[in-house]
């Protein structure tokens, strides 16, 4: 029996500080590129397709659902046309403690962009979040 390859796709994605979009991304063990936390940094181009995974910050709190819950870092990203041209879907992580606004950053993205809203977890994920993600990337990634 002949191996078949698998293509598996590029992750992009932002985490702050904290680190738990990256730990996530880490347990993924797929080929991966972080957002730059700082302005001062180079600012990331991508010229392949991607999927981007992105925390989802405050919930919204209450000043309307585009400020405070995505990113600046990925608002900074995504308003590059030369990256924009290749998002093909969006993971999302948040807290369960905000409410409806749970994984909103990738309500948002999916809507702006025009690209599925993939999968959301929480903070930075189980172990089950990391097999469904890995399992279901493979799957969709190779329909495409």
């Amino acid at each position: 029996m002949r191996a078949v390859a698998v293509d598996v796709p590029l992750l992009v994605y932002f985490s702050s500080i904290s680190g738990n979009t990256a730990r996530f991304i880490e347990k993924l063990g797929l080929p991966a590129r972080r957002i730059p936390l700082y302005r001062s940094e180079e600012p990331l181009l991508i010229d392949e397709p991607f999927v981007l995974v992105t925390p989802t910050y405050g919930g919204g709190q209450g000043r309307g659902e585009e400020k405070g819950s995505v990113p600046k870092q990925v608002i900074r990203f995504l308003n590059d046309e030369r990256n924009r041209r290749h998002i093909r879907g969006v993971i999302s992580a948040g807290n369960t403690n905000f409410g409806d606004a749970f994984c909103l950053a990738g309500e948002i993205i999916s809507r702006k962009c025009d690209v599925p809203h993939l999968y959301r977890f929480e903070v930075f994920g189980t172990q089950d979040d990391v097999d469904r993600v890995s399992d279901g990337l493979e799957q969709w990634w190779n329909r495409q």
